[in-house]
């Protein structure tokens, strides 16, 4: 029983990886929409190299957690009857093809009419991957807590919070600055009150979902407090992010930077939960 830190590699892995899906769909839609100069568009293009960073950091965290780089090539070995190998290459995929695609544009090898294609072929493998992660817990019927409805939700909702964020973070590293930009802490903004709703909701079916040696309530004892302190995180995170606008400014990198690392720490809590919540494996029963 506890907050499910002791899974620190995967929480960092999903949450990085479903942030940086979601900054790359922000990222994809701006360069599509044709509104940008050519040099900001440019800029656009090399700011996604922290992307790339991230996504970098977050294989290296789902490696620790394999125990051996060795054991990430032995993970591929059932594609398409493996959850875990879905996952794994899903995420290898997108990856890949983000970050070659990324690479021939920075080097002007990328034709204007694929550029098109790589981004929306790149968001649509993002999407997939998210999708692959959600698949490794939600179709373990065995473990209730993480058969329902609240795994694809959380796993979602967190590329729709940090996804805008982190996008608008990297915009603004480009010098972007347009109307539309309102938007997207609007999205992260609306995802945080449906997310708030689903840990209200959770919370309360956890008392239902027991085994013949396990409560599903008792296994993080400390599930209320926890969420309460990631909602305080996550509307601190928003607060640095929407406060300068109110005042008619755009936000500055250092704060919009402090910003993302806040909103970071309050989906790892969320997740540790998540992690926390696993049942043993038996006979479960919801009442």
């Amino acid at each position: 029983m506890g907050s499910g830190w002791h899974e620190w590699p995967l929480m960092i892995f999903t949450v990085l990886g479903q942030c940086v899906v979601g900054g790359f769909i922000v990222l994809a839609l701006a360069l599509m929409k044709g509104e940008l100069s050519r040099e900001q568009q440019r800029l656009v293009v090399l700011s996604m190299f922290g992307l790339w960073v991230l996504m970098g950091l977050g294989f290296i965290a789902s490696i620790l957690h394999l125990g051996s780089p060795l054991r990430a090539f032995n993970s591929l070995n059932r594609i398409g009857a493996s959850s875990l190998s879905n996952e794994i290459a899903s995420g290898s995929v997108f990856f890949a093809v983000g970050g070659i695609g990324w690479l021939l544009a920075v080097i002007n090898k990328l034709p204007q009419a694929l550029r098109t294609v790589w981004l929306v072929l790149t968001m649509v493998l993002g999407v997939f991957f998210v999708w692959m992660m959600v698949r490794v817990y939600n179709t373990i019927d065995t473990v209730p807590t993480w058969y329902s409805i609240w795994t694809p939700m959380s796993f979602f909702l967190t590329m729709f919070i940090g996804g805008p964020l982190l996008g608008y973070l990297l915009l603004r590293v480009a010098g972007v600055d347009g109307w539309a930009m309102r938007l997207l802490p609007v999205i992260s903004m609306l995802a945080l009150l449906v997310s708030a709703i689903v840990v209200v909701m959770q919370g309360s079916e956890l008392a239902t979902i027991h085994s013949s040696i396990q409560q599903a309530s008792a296994l993080v004892p400390a599930y209320g407090s926890l969420m309460a302190w990631r909602l305080v995180v996550l509307v601190l995170a928003l607060v640095c992010w929407v406060a300068p606008q109110l005042k008619g400014h755009q936000p500055a990198v250092p704060l919009l930077s402090l910003a993302f690392v806040l909103m970071f720490v309050g989906e790892l809590i969320g997740r540790g939960v998540f992690y926390g919540l696993h049942m043993t494996v038996g006979m479960a029963i919801a009442s």
